[in-house]
């Protein structure tokens, strides 16, 4: 268990340096045979986590410590560790990034040495952004990670490929810079401090260690922490999307192929939100609890969960629909984060594995329609459940987990996100139960359209039914869904402790106001209670 997270990182990237070096161009059987192995086996060498990660362990729970001096004049080091919100991302990750692979089969037919090696080299990219705890190694992942997928959208693509490519690299290259700029800053206060602010440091050594800022950021000036807070929420809320930072979302999925939407949708966006729960609200919890910045979180969020659904509720294109809907459910998994309670931010995690599972089927299952017929224009079909009944039902599941129908995942999640924002404010809870309700109607509609009504376009009376390999990318995420729906207790018992940890640090005094003790009587007192006392207490009963 010693190096198992370096070796989950890197296995990826060993296959890509292998088809790089080692295979020929020509030879598409052995470029597809080795990219599946080594995506399928990152994903079996993921599950070691789940079985060996210690679920009892006292917070902060980070295990799988990796850790040596990389660059000792700065303080960098390599510094490896996950909690229990990591290792739920990366085992979905190493699942997301098989089934892309294995989707991509008979989707891409030119370049595909190169798009293997791509998408291998993402998936390290990804994984090491969830396993980092030096700010430096994260940064660098967090860059990697931009490069495979800017290529991916750019080359393999729709018409507008090159638009949206540059327009998602330059969108999330913004953040990132602001993200640089606040990692120094805390890196110099960490050490020297910043003398042109004018603000003292704490002479400790220099150091980029993730956990040592958790420990100090309660000791960051207000006003210093207001402006990092900004700097981190502006780069996270772009990758998340957030409105009004959501519009790269859009042209990206439309344009990428159909592997690179479901990476784009199921990955890439998590580590937005991710951010926010292992950097922004364990290192700056005065700034984000603060009305300043908490308020207008909230309202974008809600912004973003109503006005991403009633966009997509009016889309033509499929494609375009579900990634207008992953603006109203990200914003969904924002507000649940910010009540800043055990049950809101439990919601939000597992919701962000229930997106990453409902619109990566989603993706999965438009980009197949798509091969057939070459074009999600959901007014060129209707009716198609009669000649393609499997592809229906997997359509028909995957929509109700995404709206969130009970037995199914997207509900726990939904449920807990609920319960979480109602216990902060009901007003908050009546706009993410709106987006609910606007959820169910678009997706509904959208499935009401394509797969009922009459079979009236001559187009569509040849298409086959899903293949057994389409139906094996398919079966694990319905899978997924039943399990977490139907039973949900082993994510939550994962995530209570690390989810304890950032509402200690957003909310120090949390549990103890929480906390109602009650004390039952002795047995005998209350049998040998007076007659009056029993009257009395039968009164206050019925008051």
């Amino acid at each position: 268990m010693q190096n198992i997270l370096s070796i989950i990182t890197y296995w990826p990237l060993v296959g890509a340096l292998l088809i790089l070096f080692f295979v020929n161009k020509e030879s598409s059987r052995a470029i597809k045979t080795i990219a599946t192995f080594f995506a399928g086996t990152g994903f079996l060498l993921s599950l070691v986590l789940w079985f060996q990660y210690d679920r009892s362990a006292g917070a902060p729970t980070f295990q799988f410590i990796e850790r040596f001096s990389w660059i000792p004049s700065i303080g960098v080091d390599y510094f490896f560790g996950i909690d229990g919100i990591a290792m739920l991302l990366i085992v979905m990750t190493t699942l997301l990034s098989f089934i892309a692979v294995y989707s991509s089969f008979t989707a891409i037919e030119n370049r595909q040495k190169e798009y293997y090696v791509l998408l291998l080299m993402l998936e390290t990219g990804m994984i090491g952004v969830f396993c980092a705890l030096d700010f430096f190694l994260f940064y660098v992942f967090w860059e990697v990670m931009l490069v495979p997928m800017y290529f991916l959208i750019g080359v393999w693509g729709g018409p507008r490929k090159l638009y949206a490519a540059i327009k998602f690299f330059l969108y999330t290259l913004a953040g990132s810079v602001l993200m640089l700029l606040a990692i120094l800053a805390l890196y110099f206060f960490n050490s020297s401090g910043i003398p042109f602010l004018g603000i003292a440091g704490l002479g400790n050594a220099p150091s980029f260690d993730v956990l040592q800022f958790h420990q100090i950021g309660h000791l960051i000036p207000a006003g210093m922490q207001f402006w990092l807070f900004l700097a981190f929420f502006i780069a996270f809320a772009i990758k998340v999307p957030m409105f009004p930072f959501h519009t790269w979302l859009p042209d990206a999925h439309v344009e990428a192929p159909t592997a690179g939407s479901v990476i784009l949708a199921a990955v890439l966006l998590k580590m937005g939100t991710y951010g926010f729960v292992r950097f922004s609200l364990p290192i700056l919890p005065d700034a984000a609890a603060s009305k300043e910045l908490l308020i207008p979180v909230i309202t974008l969020s809600i912004i973003g969960i109503v006005y991403g659904a009633l966009v997509a509720m009016v889309q033509p294109d499929m494609k375009k629909l579900v990634a207008y809907s992953s603006v109203s459910h990200l914003g969904f998994v924002m507000l649940g984060m910010f009540a800043f309670n055990p049950m809101g931010i439990q919601g939000s995690v597992l919701q962000m594995i229930n997106h990453g599972i409902s619109t990566g089927g989603l993706f999965l299952l438009v980009g197949i329609v798509y091969e057939r017929r070459h074009t999600r224009m959901i007014s060129e079909y209707g009716g198609i459940a009669k000649v393609m009944p499997v592809y229906a039902f997997f359509f028909l599941v995957t929509t109700l987990s995404s709206i969130g129908l009970p037995t199914l995942n997207g509900f726990i999640g939904e449920f807990a996100i609920l319960l979480g924002v109602a216990n902060r404010s009901m007003v908050w809870a009546a706009f993410a139960a709106l987006g609910i309700v606007l959820g169910a109607a678009y997706m509904l509609w959208l499935y009401q359209r394509v797969f009922w009504g009459p079979l009236d376009n001559p187009k569509n009376e040849e298409l086959k039914d899903l293949t057994w390999r389409e139906q094996w990318t398919l079966i694990p995420l319905v899978i997924c869904m039943l399990w977490i729906g139907l039973y949900p207790k082993p994510f939550f018992d994962i995530m209570e402790e690390p989810v304890n940890y950032i509402v200690n640090k957003v909310d120090p005094g949390y549990f103890e106001k929480a906390h109602i003790e009650y004390v039952e009587p002795p047995l005998m007192e209350r049998h040998e209670a007076p007659a009056e006392h029993a009257q009395l207490g039968a009164t206050e009963a019925a008051r």
